[in-house]
């Protein structure tokens, strides 16, 4: 049992990790900084950093949870 909650939490880390990191990729198209106020370079990139956070904590969350709901679809049938 201990050996797969270290799998479990490994798995989850590198996604959250993945995650973020291709959700920063993806922002560094957008031009965000049309909405900011100039001269805020700080809270530019702080800005970025936490959007960057939620959105990739986010789908994380979510890829973790469809994978979990994909492991518990075979208690439907009566599997084990």
């Amino acid at each position: 049992m201990l050996p797969s909650l270290g799998q479990q939490a490994l798995v989850s880390i590198m996604a959250h990790l993945v995650f973020i990191a291709l959700t920063w990729w993806t922002l560094q198209g957008v031009h965000i900084e049309k909405i900011l106020k100039p001269n805020r370079v700080f809270q530019a990139r702080l800005f970025y950093i936490l959007l960057t956070i939620a959105i990739g904590s986010t789908v994380g969350n979510f890829f973790l949870d469809y994978l979990s709901w994909s492991k518990q679809l075979p208690f439907i049938f009566g599997g084990e």
